[in-house]
């Protein structure tokens, strides 16, 4: 009896072991972080500067590894495709990430990743560039589209921007030329360089552009409450769609990975966006922190939400 509870105390003892081990896992090295869009993106520049003060939290470099094409599958794919050891994460872009799945531009589904914790949670705006003296106002765009077939730029087609041109037009009755480009950024300077009329973006996107495009409208239900964006007017003050639209930035890792893995990250970027610093460096964007549980939430309604839109939502648009 001595010999079997003195059995049984040693294997609670290496048990209790292993799972302080295990409570303690850390990075053994720099941390890859895969952006699926070309670095200059929105998600590029928000993911540089939640790397620079999460790496005194998890201890390690935080190499951003740009992987850009197929409206972010390629990425995507190569985050699916990386061994799940913690020391590969990456951003995942909701809807857009989802319609990559409905339009079977990848190989993976939902279940190939892990939600660790989500980053930003961003609104749609529509933009005209600032040199553009025909929209001064949401009323310009909207009595001028109605007369002339405009051309507005998006980051592919069923992707964030383009499900935003789309709302936007519907709501106002009328019809436009859609221009999908593969990433945000191919977008903007298509609009930049005066290939399209209008498009549709985020906050983030244009943080390093101010002067160069108008925000005329924002897909929101309140005021922005992003620096120097308080006072862009609402679609649904406007008496256009009424309801909010954007997109969330979420930092995942691929399936498989260890609750420990999850947890360590989840709370180094907790601790890493409560930064005063990083609150000082982000005050152009929203932080929208979110637990595992709540991303992992966020995850599933999103594609669901983007499977609903599959079919029949642009009935209007030869692509």
């Amino acid at each position: 009896m001595k010999k079997i509870l003195a059995l049984a105390l040693a294997l609670c003892l290496v048990f209790a072991l292993a799972a302080v081990a295990a409570a303690d896992w850390a990075p053994d090295g720099p941390v890859s972080m895969i952006v699926a869009y070309k670095a200059g993106n929105g998600t590029d520049n928000t993911a540089r500067i939640l790397a620079k003060y999460a790496e005194k939290y998890i201890g390690q470099t935080i190499v951003i590894d740009n992987v850009d094409g197929g409206s972010g599958s390629i990425g995507w794919s190569k985050l699916a495709d990386s061994d799940p050891d913690g020391m590969t994460i990456g951003f995942i872009n909701l809807p857009n990430f989802n319609s990559t799945i409905v339009k079977e531009l990848g190989t993976y589904t939902t279940a190939n990743f892990t939600p660790i914790c989500n980053h930003v949670t961003e609104t749609s705006i529509i933009v005209v560039r600032a040199d553009d003296d025909r929209f001064n106002t949401l009323e310009d765009l909207v009595a001028y589209c109605k007369e002339n077939m405009t051309k507005a730029s998006t980051n592919g087609p069923q992707a964030s921007n383009h499900i935003g041109a789309q709302a936007f037009a519907n709501s106002a009755g009328f019809e436009y030329i859609d221009i999908p480009q593969g990433n945000t950024a191919d977008e903007l300077l298509w609009l930049r360089g005066g290939d399209a009329d209008w498009c549709v973006v985020k906050v983030a996107d244009i943080a390093s552009m101010m002067t160069e495009v108008k925000v005329l409208a924002a897909f929101a239900t309140e005021p922005l409450k992003e620096e120097g964006f308080e006072d862009v007017p609402l679609l649904k003050d406007l008496g256009y769609y009424p309801d909010w639209l954007g997109s969330s930035r979420m930092i995942a890792a691929p399936a498989g990975v260890s609750q420990e893995v999850v947890d360590f990250y989840a709370n180094a970027f907790k601790q890493a966006m409560e930064d005063p610093e990083y609150l000082e460096a982000s005050a152009s964007f929203t932080t929208d922190y979110k637990d595992p549980e709540a991303s992992a939430a966020l995850f599933a309604q999103q594609q669901e939400f983007t499977e609903s839109l599959s079919e029949g939502f642009w009935p209007d648009i030869d692509y």
